[in-house]
């Protein structure tokens, strides 16, 4: 077996394609999805085909000739991580709200009418 190299993560589980990704394995998420799809990528000395594969600390993946052994690490979040999962919660609370507020204002528009008669 040819020599590895440890790679951090600091979510547990990540999914298969967003590892290759940030891994620099790949040029990017499309072309992870298709490399997985195609077989190009074992986990554990298996070939996996599942693209959001739930990759956990002591997995060994590998594609192209590189083998990395993934290490979890929640201590090297970086700033630009936490405030990206920041954003990502406010962004779909707002959404969640617009979203209740639109149905709202749809069934007001719709019982409006009847009660004018």
């Amino acid at each position: 077996m040819s020599e590895h190299s440890t790679f951090d993560i600091c979510v547990e589980p990540i999914e298969l394609c967003k590892l290759l990704k940030i891994a620099n394995m790949v040029g990017g998420g499309g072309e992870a999805k298709t490399m997985i799809s195609e077989g190009n990528v074992l986990v554990n000395n298996e070939v996996v085909v599942q693209k959001r594969k739930k990759i956990r600390h002591g997995d060994v993946i590998e594609h192209n000739g590189k083998i990395i052994e993934i290490a979890y690490n929640p201590s090297k979040k970086s700033a630009e991580f936490i405030s990206t999962v920041v954003l990502a919660s406010k962004n779909s609370k707002k959404k969640k709200r617009a979203r209740s507020k639109a149905r709202v204002l749809s069934s007001e528009a719709v019982t409006e009418p009847s009660n004018k008669r």
